[in-house]
């Protein structure tokens, strides 16, 4: 309690007391005595408070205008939102008459073939048996990697699967036997290529992110056989035995693969065949 009322009576400090009677004494502290001091502070006085109207009338004048550009403003995105939405459903509905188009075209044009081109060329949606083969990072991978990871630069050092790790597995299932690809449902084609960005692989300049599943649709027991007994499979096995690169394949009674999402149609030109009498 004694502290609390020797707070109470003394609530300025005892300096503060002493430098403010100081000033009394000299007569610095006290308002200006003459009459041009007195003018000159009120003048600075309402300067002061016309500057403080003259910001404030200021501030709430420009409100409403700034409010409304801001409305204006949003307003346009949204039309310009919807306008880039509506661009791209049609975009979405033009290619997807073009594939339709082409497809109608293989099956017009192709005769006995044309079923088969369709496939080959990525443009028709296929399912059948084939294998499924997951290939993933090492575990130690996001760790930076030890003594298993692969002794070169970049990425590969952390135990993780390389661009030119899956070009080779899909290389070698192209080689077995395969009809149709696809990696984590990206569907190869004759043109697609398999690259690298810093650590992502990419299919198309599509990022793919791990595990990395392919789809192979074919002969399965064949298939399977073919590739893991190809130097591709080898190689595959290799990285998982010296790199803990984690891989396992099965064989599959019907897997389905899309269509590729745009099968360019580079040149083409009129059948010159025509008909023997």
């Amino acid at each position: 309690m004694s502290l609390l009322t020797n707070v109470m009576d003394h609530s300025l400090d005892d300096g503060y007391a002493e430098a403010a009677a100081r000033k009394k004494a000299d007569g610095t502290g006290a308002l200006p005595k003459t009459l041009r001091a007195k003018l000159g502070l009120a003048a600075g006085l309402v300067l002061a408070a016309l500057v403080v109207t003259v910001g404030a009338a200021q501030a709430r004048i420009a409100a409403p205008v700034v409010a409304k550009e801001r409305e204006e403003l949003i307003d346009r995105i949204d039309r310009e939102t919807s306008a880039a939405d509506k661009l791209e459903g049609s975009i979405d509905k033009l290619r997807d008459d073009v594939s339709a188009r082409q497809r109608e075209a293989l099956k017009k044009h192709g005769g006995d073939q044309g079923e088969l081109v369709g496939i080959l060329a990525g443009a028709v949606e296929v399912h059948g048996p084939g294998v499924k083969l997951v290939v993933d990072d090492a575990k130690e991978a996001d760790g930076g990697g030890d003594g298993d990871a692969r002794e070169t630069s970049g990425f590969s050092d952390t135990g993780r699967v390389r661009d030119r790790d899956m070009q080779r597995v899909v290389n070698g299932l192209w080689e077995s036997g395969a009809e149709a690809i696809s990696i984590n449902g990206q569907r190869l084609t004759a043109l697609s290529a398999i690259r690298a960005a810093g650590d992502a692989i990419l299919v198309d300049n599509k990022p793919l992110v791990p595990p990395y599943t392919v789809l192979a649709v074919g002969d399965g027991e064949r298939l399977s056989t073919a590739f893991q007994n190809s130097g591709d499979g080898q190689y595959l096995d290799a990285l998982r035995k010296n790199f803990h690169i984690r891989t396992g394949i099965s064989v599959e009674d019907d897997i389905r693969l899309p269509a590729a999402p745009s099968v360019i149609v580079r040149t083409a030109q009129p059948s010159t065949e025509k008909g023997t009498s």
